[in-house]
């Protein structure tokens, strides 16, 4: 072995590096020299191929090998993992499963790391079956590329159990478990698995803070975020593309669009996620004219807009009512980029087009430009529309069109039952009713969280389950005393309408967004910061009405970040004017 790292041939191998040409040459110099069957020349050579991206010749090298050993398929399944090539990894297993060689927790991690890569569920189970099987069920490491593989599939239950079962945790496991919740849509589980992680004593590193910031977006949870940037600046940590991005998105998402344009300048290093995290915020707040001129920047000196970035921009032209900036951002996207639109892209446009109350062209353009039969989140996107502009024909046209594509979907059947009650049309409201209740179909609950002090929130209709419920309530009636005499009146046709009129006024007066912003409002009595709020839903039409009185009455601003978009609530103003 010594003589052999000495001799010319395996000089030649490292002059060669991980470049396909000057190691097929290094090869046969190997062959001409005797040394063809080498086994630690040959283990180098390959691994070397399969950084250079040359996965079936080293495939190839080690194959034709008359006695491999585990070393060489091992080395070359981790080399294969680490450079990206899952396919090529999994392969090399296969080489170590069919000659029948020992197998080592190395070879695992790297093979279950392919797996996560291809999100390749059935084939990580069988790996993990393997693994148990030849004694390295307990292997930390190989643990914790399995919690990464089971995070990255959706299995969490599965992943959180091997997880638990890892006694030295890295900083790997803890990231796999925080961005796996954020990534499924559990962002709060992620936010307190960074929780323990702190009370664990154990190190974050840039990943950890990106999958929280990541999951701070998600959940609105700003405290958290600006208490993750305290600690990224106070270390001085390498500002990359990803944690910048982190920051501009979390910002953003936390309706907090000025720091996240703050950061946004300061970072050195943007990419294509960093332009339309900025592009989105300033959607999302209403500040279209805006999006639309980053966009542009965007397109002089940034990099090359994507499906994404195309999307932020048609979703910031709907919310902001810019029709025509929509027709050219959507034209340029296929002449200009050579991007084919999706289905999101489509419904960004009919959406900007009901929006904007031009229903005849909405649906002109799912006639014209739309391949196939348009599925029901389009079909969802006029109906908000033709609700908003009192269509009452065509609405109920195409909630009936909703409810034949997903008939046990309950929020189509709410939506037909609002259109027939504001059209008078109160026979069909009681077929609709009596229709979810044969059913069992059930309106999604809708919920509002606030977050004081770093704890959540959370408030439902009628609420009475807060330890403070008594003084919120009270807090609340004054509330809805003092805008009264301002002018507020309720908007009682945004309740059920198997109400009477004032159990109406009744439901409307406990929705959960008052509730959370009484709550907020009560416990930060003298303060001038913003009221923040996250509705899980839409905000109705009394909500937004109130809040804005609320807002003048109390010279607070209120942010309501509800299913769409984000409402800033300002001297009796919300910056939708009134498009949402």
């Amino acid at each position: 072995m010594d003589s052999q790292h000495r001799s010319p041939e395996y000089s030649a191998l490292l002059l060669a590096g991980p470049r396909a040409g000057p190691l097929k040459q290094a090869h046969a110099r190997l062959v001409v020299a005797g040394y063809g069957h080498s086994l630690p020349l040959i283990t180098k050579l390959a691994t070397l191929a399969v950084a250079a991206g040359a996965a079936p010749y080293a495939h190839l090298v080690a194959t034709s090998h008359p006695a491999p050993d585990p070393f060489l398929f091992s080395s070359l399944t981790r080399a294969a993992a680490r450079h990206s090539l899952p396919v090529a990894a999994l392969a090399f297993y296969r080489c170590l499963l069919s000659a029948a060689l020992p197998f080592s927790s190395f070879t695992f991690t790297a093979v279950a790391k392919a797996c996560a890569d291809l999100s390749a569920l059935r084939t990580g189970k069988a790996i993990h079956a393997h693994s148990i099987l030849l004694g390295f069920g307990s292997d930390r490491f190989v643990l914790t590329a399995l919690v990464v593989l089971y995070s990255k599939c959706g299995q969490l239950p599965v992943a959180r159990k091997l997880f638990d079962a890892i006694r030295d945790r890295s900083v790997v496991a803890w990231n796999a478990m925080i961005s796996g919740y954020e990534q499924n849509g559990l962002a709060e589980r992620g936010i307190e698995v960074y929780k323990e992680m702190l009370v664990a004593k154990a190190v974050p590193d840039s990943m950890t803070f990106v999958a929280t910031l990541s999951a701070c977006a998600q959940a609105g949870a700003l405290d958290l975020g600006r208490e993750v940037e305290r600690r990224i600046v106070s270390e001085r940590m390498d500002m990359s593309v990803f944690l910048g991005s982190a920051l501009v998105n979390m910002y953003a998402r936390c309706g907090v669009v000025d720091k996240a344009r703050k950061w946004f300048d300061m970072l050195q290093e943007r990419n294509v996620v960093t332009w339309t995290s900025m592009i989105a915020g300033y959607g999302m707040h209403g500040h279209g004219h805006e999006a639309i001129k980053m966009f542009h920047v965007m397109r002089r000196e940034g990099p090359l807009p994507n499906h994404v970035t195309f999307i932020a921009v048609l979703t910031a032209c709907a919310h902001a009512g810019l029709v025509m900036e929509g027709r050219d951002a959507f034209a340029c996207m296929k002449r200009v980029y050579g991007l084919v639109p999706r289905v999101e892209h489509y419904c960004s446009m009919v959406d900007m087009f009901g929006r904007a109350g031009l229903l005849d062209e909405a649906m002109q353009f799912i006639h014209d430009y739309m391949p196939g039969e348009p599925g029901p989140e389009v079909w969802t996107a006029i109906l908000g529309a033709c609700k908003m502009h009192k269509n009452f024909n065509l609405g109920v046209e195409v909630a009936e069109r909703l409810i034949a594509l997903e008939p046990d979907n309950p929020s189509y059947h709410v939506l037909l039952s609002n259109i027939y009650a504001l059209s008078g049309k109160m026979n069909h409201v009681e077929k609709v009713r009596n229709t979810m209740i044969n059913r069992r179909l059930k309106k999604q609950v809708g919920f509002s969280l606030i977050e004081l002090g770093g704890t959540s929130h959370l408030f439902r209709m009628g609420e009475k389950s807060h330890r403070q419920t008594r003084e919120i309530y009270q807090y609340l009636e004054e509330l809805i005393h003092r805008i009264t005499a301002a002018g507020y009146m309720p908007e009682t046709e945004s309740v059920l309408h198997e109400l009477e009129e004032e159990e109406r006024e009744g439901a409307l007066r406990y929705h959960s967004e008052k509730l959370a912003v009484a709550y907020g409002l009560m416990m930060s009595a003298g303060s001038s910061s913003p009221i923040r709020v996250i509705k899980n839903l839409r905000i109705c039409e009394d909500c937004h009405l109130a809040i804005k009185f609320i807002s003048a009455v109390e010279k607070r601003e209120i942010v309501v970040r509800d299913k769409h978009r984000f409402h800033h609530f300002k001297d009796g103003k919300c910056s939708c004017l009134e498009y949402w």
